[in-house]
């Protein structure tokens, strides 16, 4: 199977908590590969645009609010399966429901700040690449 590229961003609690360095340290021990990296502040109409598909359910505000209130690393990440093996990393969004061992499980406490953000499919990844990298 080929190389495949995803995106990750560490959002603003695992940033605020000094959490980069073990979640790009767990990716990387995993095989995966930094393609691209950059810190940066999400703003209001980039945040809308990464999480359209949920404007219209109640906690879009949420997200958008969130996502925004300070900065975030986004890495293009690379490697086999990079997109199934990312999510598997990261664990379930809720960090109650994560394993022990996965980024979430090990280091999330609530569902609206769970440290990570991995696009879920080899479609998603196209878009959000194309928004954050061009």
């Amino acid at each position: 199977m080929a190389d495949e590229s995803t995106l990750l961003i560490v959002k603003p609690d695992g940033v605020r908590r000094g959490l980069v360095g073990e979640v790009l340290r767990r990716v990387e021990a995993k095989g995966l590969r930094i393609a691209e990296m950059r810190m940066t502040t999400i703003d209001r109409s980039l945040a809308e645009e990464h999480y359209a598909e949920h404007r219209e359910k109640p906690f879009f505000a949420e997200l958008v609010g969130f996502i925004t209130s300070g900065p975030v690393v986004v890495a293009r990440v690379e490697g086999e399966r990079a997109i199934e093996v990312l999510r598997t990393l990261m664990g379930p969004t809720d960090p109650a429901a994560a394993h022990p061992g996965t980024i979430r499980g090990d280091l999330g406490l609530i569902i609206t700040e769970n440290i990570v953000h991995g696009s879920d499919s080899a479609t998603s990844a196209e878009r959000e690449l194309k928004l954050f990298f061009g």
